[in-house]
């Protein structure tokens, strides 16, 4: 019956990488990643991998203008590449004729931004963000969390999702800004996936060893976590309303892989590994 599942999911997300562009959307209250000041939405790839940092808050600022706003940036903390086309006018003779002319070529560019939740200081700047305090577990999902073996701690404390394989827990976002009950526990799915990577479990990533991120190794690894959030949503029939997101967020880690969508096939090998160990079934 588990073969089963991970077959026609599999099926599932294929056929929607085959039918073209899908927008991936960051699954929590907030919307797409914007500029705090301009509050204008970041485009194209940036919305990718700004989303792919997974914070709750979806406003950004460069260092500079953290410092305008009165702000700092927490000590510590890394920023985030993302890039721009700017229109660069040169001056040049015409061969024929020998006069200038302007021509207009693009120039790839690129500057560094923090999210909101690395700086202090900027409560009163940041609009506040709605969210819904009748959060309903889903029975299913929640069986399955508890039940996971070797489980890692599971936080809440900070307000973005991820798993720290240095200290062995995850954590996550509070349950009540996600926009639905399924996005919370496919984003869980997504961290406790990466969690059986560690050597206390499947041993996919020697201690010390994980990738940085946007590396070749790390999006593998994500697309192995994907599709084991994707097969854990499968089994808790609540696929239908995250599939579409999971797709889109294989396609965005695809594209730094030269879209080689053979490594879709790879990845739901070691996702089905994950699967049945979270499941418990040998």
């Amino acid at each position: 019956m588990a073969n089963k599942v991970y077959e026609i999911i599999t099926e599932k997300i294929i056929k929607q990488l085959e039918a073209g562009e899908i927008p991936w959307k960051q699954p929590w209250t907030g919307g797409w990643p914007k500029n705090l000041i301009s509050k204008k939405e970041y485009r194209g790839i940036n919305t990718f991998i700004l989303g792919c940092q997974k914070y709750s808050n979806p406003y950004w600022l460069t260092f500079k203008q953290v410092n305008q706003l009165g702000g700092k940036v927490k000590k510590g903390e890394k920023s985030t590449m993302i890039v721009f086309w700017k229109q660069l006018e040169i001056k040049e003779k015409d061969i024929d004729n020998e006069e200038l002319v302007i021509k207009t070529i693009p120039l790839l560019r690129y500057y560094r931004v923090f999210n909101v939740d690395q700086c202090e200081l900027l409560k009163d700047k940041i609009p506040k963000l709605e969210v819904d305090k009748n959060f309903k577990p889903i029975e299913k999902c929640e069986k399955i969390v508890e039940n996971m073996p070797k489980r890692p701690e599971i936080k809440h404390k900070e307000n973005m999702a991820y798993y720290s394989p240095a200290k062995d827990y995850v954590n996550m976002p509070k349950k009540e800004i996600f926009e639905k009950e399924e996005f919370y526990y496919s984003v869980l799915f997504h961290e406790l996936g990466h969690s059986t990577g560690h050597e206390k479990r499947l041993a996919r990533k020697k201690f010390n060893k994980w990738s940085p991120f946007g590396s070749e190794d790390y999006s593998k690894e994500e697309l192995i976590a994907e599709m084991t959030a994707a097969y854990l949503c499968g089994h808790c029939n609540i696929e239908q309303k995250t599939l579409e997101n999971s797709a889109a967020y294989i396609q965005g880690w695809l594209k730094k892989l030269k879209n080689d969508k053979k490594l879709v096939i790879l990845a739901a090998a070691q996702a089905q590994k994950a699967t049945n160990f979270i499941l418990n079934i040998q």
